[in-house]
């Protein structure tokens, strides 16, 4: 979690968080992500290979990096689309998801 920028104290609230523990199971996982991101890049061949719509979602509140990284995203997608939501985080409210994603799917 610190490779990606999470400062220590918000990693401390995150082990309080009943979901923890499903995280913490899936934690080797990250291992297999960070090879494909190659360092925390966007694997810009791997993605032009992915020819469907897409939308890409980056949270206004969220970290610039974050931002920055959903928005490479969607720009190295073939029919990729970037949205940013205002005032939210990586930990976006339902009701400020589902219209963007109603609009995608009735697109």
């Amino acid at each position: 979690m610190t490779h990606v920028g999470i400062p220590a104290p918000v990693i401390t609230g995150m082990r309080a968080q009943p979901g923890w523990a499903a995280l913490e199971a899936i934690a080797p996982t990250l291992a297999y992500d960070d090879t494909v991101l190659a360092d925390s890049r966007i694997p810009r061949d791997l993605v032009a290979k992915i020819t469907i719509p897409a939308v890409v979602i980056g949270g206004g509140a969220s970290p610039e990096g974050l931002q920055q990284a959903a928005k490479i995203t969607a720009e190295a997608l073939p029919h990729g689309a970037y949205r940013i939501l205002e005032g939210q985080t990586h930990d976006v409210a339902a009701d400020a998801l589902a219209p963007v994603l109603v609009e995608f799917f009735a697109a």
